[in-house]
């Protein structure tokens, strides 16, 4: 009987993965990719909210009328469209070091099912995520230097004049 079985495709893949202990071994080599994922999520969110933040200012000053307000406002623009330039590089840099956390985690569960060794694929998508991770905090400085930069200028204006 157990020979039969031997037949049918996937069996042998079967037996090989069905120990809860190798399962259990993966899913804690897991929890630190999971856990960066998490946190590359978060810094996500607030660099998707200034994102928005800088768009829609953008937006509210080119639709605003010609006065002289607006022609102040209308100076902002270069500021605020290089803002807008890092944020959305660093939001895709982040998107594009989630999307490869989530390979390495993949390619995590993958190891327990496969005989060929996976540990040198890993390690190197492990390093490509740290590396966008690092380019997107990079882009997200920028942003955050640009608006330092900026209000800085305009409190000097207020104090000093144009």
């Amino acid at each position: 009987m157990t020979d039969a079985l031997l037949l049918i495709p996937g069996i042998e893949l079967l037996e090989r993965t069905s120990s809860s202990i190798r399962v259990q071994n993966v899913v804690q080599l897991s929890m630190a990719p999971a856990f960066l994922l998490a946190g590359i999520g978060a810094v996500m969110n607030v660099m998707t909210n200034r994102l928005i933040w800088v768009a829609n200012k953008i937006e509210k000053i080119l639709k605003a009328g010609r006065d002289d307000e607006t022609n102040d406002m209308l100076a902002e623009i270069p500021a605020l469209e290089k803002r807008r330039v890092h944020a959305q590089r660093a939001v895709m840099l982040s998107t594009a070091s989630a999307f490869t956390i989530s390979i390495v985690i993949m390619l995590l569960f993958v190891s327990a099912f496969v005989k060929a060794p996976l540990g040198s694929l890993v390690a190197f998508v492990w390093m490509l995520t740290m590396g966008l991770l690092m380019a997107g905090l990079a882009s997200f400085l920028l942003e955050t230097r640009v608006a330092a930069r900026r209000n800085r200028e305009r409190m000097e204006e207020r104090t000093y004049g144009p």
